[in-house]
This record gives C-alpha cells, sequence and structure tokens, in this order.
C-alpha cells in the first residue's frame, strides 16, 4: 500500500527469536541497500509475518537463507514483494467519505481555476477512478487532473489498465450510490464475461507513476490529497516524515483525507490544519 504497501492479515504474531529480529533487521536493511525498498519503519509485526509466510513458502530455514535468496534472485524479490502488497481497496470504499468529499469539499474546489489531486498509495486504482467519476459528475473534470501514485509497479500496471473484477461491481454499484452517484454505475463501463473496463475517457485527466512514499520527494503543489488507510502501517517516525511531505506537497487551503484510523493532529504541523469533517477525517490546510 502502498511506497505503499499494505501488511494486513488477521493472523496470530509470529513469536521472534532474538536472533530471528536480527535477520529481519538485516533482511530490511538488504532490501533498502540493493533495491531501495524501504520497510525499515513500518509496523513490525506484521512484516515480520508476512517474511516468515514467504520463507515458509519458499521451505527456507532461515529468514538468512531468505535474504540470500532475494539479493541474488529478483523472482524471490518479486514473491516477497507481492506478500507485502496485499491492496486492501475498493470502489467508494467508505461511502460517506465520498459522499462527504461531494458535498463539503466540491464547493471550495469548484472556485479553483485548475484543481490538482494526488491520490498516495493508490494500489489498483479504485478510488482513483471513483474520484474521477466524481468529479466528472460535479462538471469539473476538464480543469483537474489526479496523480495516482504506488510503489508497486504491478499495481500501478493493473490501475493504468482500469479493468476490475466483474463480480465486484454489485458491492461497487452500492457504494457509489451510497456516496452521491448521480447515475446508472454502469454507464461509466463496459463489461466482459470477466471485467468491467472504465470509460478511457476518464484516463483523459488521469496520470499514473511510481513514487515512494518513503524515499521520495514532493513532486507538485496539490488541491487535494488523498492518502487513506496507508500510514496506519508505518511507525511513528515514518508517518511524521510522510505528514511532513504531505504537508509541504498541499497548496494553501487544500484539503487531506486520511482513512478512519489515522489523524493529523499530532502530527508535524497538525496545528496548522483544520478539522474540516473530523468523522470522515477530511483536514485542511490553514490559509
Amino acid at each position: 500500500m502502498n511506497q505503499e504497501f499494505l501488511l494486513t492479515d488477521t493472523s496470530e504474531s509470529v513469536p521472534l527469536s532474538e536472533l530471528e529480529q536480527i535477520e529481519i533487521n538485516l533482511l530490511l536493511e538488504g532490501l533498502y541497500q540493493k533495491y531501495g525498498y524501504d520497510f525499515r519503519g513500518y509496523v513490525r509485526a506484521s512484516l515480520s509475518r508476512r517474511v516468515i509466510h514467504r520463507m515458509r513458502a519458499e521451505r527456507l530455514p532461515t529468514i538468512t537463507s531468505l535474504l540470500e535468496k532475494i539479493l541474488h534472485d529478483p523472482a524471490y524479490l518479486e514473491r516477497l514483494l507481492n506478500d507485502l502488497s496485499i491492496r486492501m481497496t475498493e470502489m467508494y470504499r467508505d461511502p460517506s467519505f465520498f459522499a462527504a468529499f461531494r458535498s463539503e469539499v466540491v464547493p471550495h474546489l469548484q472556485e479553483l481555476p485548475e484543481i490538482r489531486i494526488w491520490h498516495a498509495g493508490c494500489a489498483t486504482g479504485e478510488e482513483v477512478y471513483s474520484m474521477a467519476i466524481l468529479m466528472m459528475e460535479e462538471g469539473l473534470a476538464a480543469k483537474t487532473k489526479i496523480y495516482a501514485t504506488d510503489m508497486n509497479e504491478k499495481a500501478l500496471s493493473a490501475a493504468q489498465k482500469g479493468a476490475f473484477p466483474l463480480k465486484k461491481m454489485q458491492q461497487y454499484t452500492k457504494n457509489y450510490l451510497k456516496a452521491g452517484g448521480k447515475k446508472a454505475f454502469s454507464e461509466y463501463y463496459t463489461t466482459d464475461h470477466q471485467f468491467a473496463y472504465f470509460s478511457p475517457i476518464m484516463k483523459d485527466n488521469l496520470t499514473f507513476a511510481q513514487h515512494n512514499l518513503v524515499t521520495d520527494r514532493s513532486f507538485n503543489e496539490f488541491h487535494v490529497i488523498l492518502c487513506r488507510n496507508v500510514m496506519i502501517y508505518f511507525d511513528n517516525d515514518l508517518q511524521q516524515k510522510v505528514h511532513r511531505l504531505i504537508y509541504n506537497s498541499l497548496a494553501d487551503g487544500g484539503f487531506v483525507g486520511l482513512g478512519s484510523k489515522e489523524s493529523i493532529l499530532f502530527m508535524p504541523k497538525g496545528l496548522d490544519y483544520k478539522d474540516f469533517n473530523a468523522n470522515e477525517k477530511i483536514y485542511r490546510k490553514g490559509i
């Protein structure tokens, strides 16, 4: 999720010996030094579960042996990254958030000559297309540019295609209606027996690119930044670093949207934001 990797599972924590904790540290340092993937500031419990799972799946005796394979064989790296990139997303996830955005944030955006939105940690793009539809319905598509970034190349490739499993459209339609959708949701996509393909017109104002929240810098000034359910997997130091990046990337009067379990108020510059909609975790940078 995500670097935007979502480390989510409901399995019990795997107790690690002191030696295994050292091995985990070495593995994370190796990933960073060799490939630039920086997981060192991620919540350790979830990350450790995933590493142990991959070690066992490869039938390797130790975490160190997994590190050796990863350093010398890109195939092992790809499999580990896939384990660390379970992307929990859906169209109009948390419909009340999108409903609040439509009714409360959009009126402020309408006053702008142009609108720049950044989806940080876009995963496979479901929420990006959700926002594109919303802005289209509000008559703002022509002056809106949406930048969608993620660290995971495979996720970005899927997002660019704009094709989502047909079996999910029933739930996505329910979410869309709860979020204040104004049309029949099916007007926005065509289907075959397996996928729903969203209209190419929506992609005219979308830009997908790799960006690592952990190591990369700001690349523009935005009026809206959405970074939802990403930072709950970061430790406090890394959260503070990412919040500084968000603050420096946001125009005065701009809006930040976070996940339901995230907050901005105790982070760097937190006092410079207003609780625009506390229930939906929408904050506005002071003017």
